[in-house]
């Protein structure tokens, strides 16, 4: 297959109608390992907004278990769209993902910004350091998965353009970025489980190189300084030179999509494997457009009253 020839029937589909089919391709033949990279920059922007940290850093779960947590999140994504978001598999992963968050009152504005770093943060990534920048059908179809997510978590105002996800992206930041011990702790955990991917002289180089591609409102939020210009510079090559040398080669023929390797599951995964063990236990939550089970609670998404932010003490 030819390195554009994919991209030359994306340009021809509507992704109102085909933005999961789009999708599948973006992360299993055409960009894998770039949307994955841009995931895990997602990760770390949510940690610059102190109120996520906090929870995160309350739960422990990075500390504890953090190849763990990190796959399970790649992963339970991955299981709502593998088959069709309103497939039965689709729907009971998005039905296991509020079970998991139901257990926790955090506010709507705080789950549009987590669900807007998902899809901007691969965008932007894919965009600086992919072999090309994706196309309006694909930015779209991205912004089309992160609303349907957002409807079957029960997330009240998820956007439905690309435009409308990087708004409020962007706008949230200004206003919630600010330091706090919490930050950097849950981000400093994030970046030894990145780390420990390599072989153990390299680890610290890895870290180096994760924090040379962030931007500066978001290291002075998780409290690390800037990494050296010509680091920065050496990284930013070293990418760009990946990106040609992937231009070059053939496209992933169909029979080969690129699935997750989570390291957590080596033997493969189900499910039931995906998210903290407490979950297990918990009754299901229901997604918006079904109705509970007869005798059980209606659940509710609230918003919950936004705290003044703290000042960097």
């Amino acid at each position: 297959m030819g390195r554009y020839s994919r991209l030359r029937r994306i340009q021809k589909m509507d992704p109102q109608r085909d933005f999961e089919q789009i999708y599948r391709w973006i992360i299993h033949y055409e960009f894998p390992r770039d949307y994955l990279h841009g995931t895990s920059i997602a990760f770390l922007r949510d940690y610059g907004v102190p109120r996520i940290s906090r929870l995160l850093d309350r739960t422990q779960e990075f500390e504890r278990a953090g190849q763990k947590r990190y796959d399970d999140t790649v992963l339970i994504t991955y299981e709502m769209v593998s088959e069709g978001m309103d497939s039965e598999h689709g729907r009971a992963a998005a039905r296991h993902l509020n079970r998991i968050h139901d257990r926790y009152r955090i506010p709507n504005e705080d789950f549009l910004y987590v669900l807007a770093t998902t899809v901007v943060g691969p965008k932007r990534w894919i965009d600086r350091f992919g072999w090309r920048r994706l196309s309006e059908q694909e930015s779209e179809s991205l912004a089309l998965v992160g609303h349907r997510m957002g409807e079957m978590m029960g997330i009240s105002g998820a956007p439905e353009t690309y435009a409308a996800f990087e708004r409020l992206h962007d706008d949230y930041e200004r206003e919630m970025f600010a330091y706090d011990p919490a930050n950097r702790r849950v981000a400093a955990a994030t970046l030894r489980i990145l780390a420990s991917w390599y072989p153990a002289p390299a680890r610290r180089l890895a870290s180096r190189v994760s924090l040379a591609v962030l931007d500066e409102p978001l290291l002075k939020a998780l409290g690390f300084r800037p990494e050296p210009r010509w680091l920065r510079t050496a990284v930013h090559r070293m990418f760009r030179a990946r990106a040609a040398l992937i231009r070059l080669l053939p496209g992933r023929p169909e029979r080969f999509p690129r699935r997750p390797k989570a390291r957590t599951y080596p033997f493969g995964w189900t499910l039931d494997d995906l998210g903290p063990h407490w979950a297990h236990s918990r009754p299901p939550a229901p997604l918006q457009d079904e109705a509970p089970p007869e005798g059980a609670p209606v659940p509710a998404r609230s918003p919950v009253p936004r705290t003044p932010r703290e000042e960097t003490r």
